[in-house]
């Protein structure tokens, strides 16, 4: 399998690592099952469940992004990716099956690393470790990798643009679906709840 696009979503990213590659070979198998190409609006949608480098590659991939609107986060801290093609009416799951086995001694380095020891034994093993991840990743079998599934087509309502109100505390400009009335003043979410705070 060629992966000549993997070099701009690290670019897009920063760096090259396993959640990145593992975001990559998602937004591929998406590509692949729904017979898509790259979202120029919001004919393609994206929910995703979690925050992590792996939602970089998959805006970069298939166009789903936040600004856009078809790129959604749920926070679930669950490395499952929902597309939905609007044209086709047709969806499909992706969550990430994939674990890589480990001695208790690369355990013990591991949580080394994540008590923040910063030595560089960890940092050479650390690096080492996820050249090696990424590089397993990118070449595993799909069905080794990915659990894939077909819900029904049930997609979110496509972005809606809101008139924006004025913060009568700070100023700033908030949309109306997102603003809060408090004792008849209209708030953004900041102000009202810095205002809860003191009570």
């Amino acid at each position: 399998m060629k992966f000549e696009r993997f070099d701009e979503v690290v670019k897009f990213h920063g760096h090259s690592c396993p959640g990145l590659a593992l975001g990559y070979r998602v937004a591929l198998a998406a590509i692949e099952e729904l017979g898509i190409k790259r979202a120029e609006d919001e004919e393609i949608v994206c929910i995703v469940e979690n925050d992590s480098c792996a939602v970089d590659a998959i805006q970069v991939i298939t166009g789903c992004t936040f600004g856009k609107g078809n790129l959604l986060y749920r926070d679930y801290g669950k490395q499952v990716y929902t597309f939905f093609d609007r044209k086709k009416e047709k969806a499909v799951r992706i969550s990430i099956d994939f674990e890589l086995t480990e001695t208790d001694e690369e355990k013990a380095i591991w949580r080394r690393f994540t008590e923040g020891e910063r030595t560089k034994e960890v940092l050479d093993f650390i690096n080492r470790r996820k050249a090696e991840k990424t590089k397993q990743i990118l070449n595993a079998d799909k069905e080794k990798l990915l659990k894939i599934s077909y819900p029904s087509f049930n997609p979110p309502k496509e972005a809606r643009i809101f008139k924006s109100l004025r913060c009568e505390q700070c100023g700033e400009k908030v949309a109306e679906i997102k603003a809060r009335l408090l004792n008849g003043k209209t708030l953004c979410i900041p102000c009202f709840e810095a205002i809860l705070c003191k009570k």
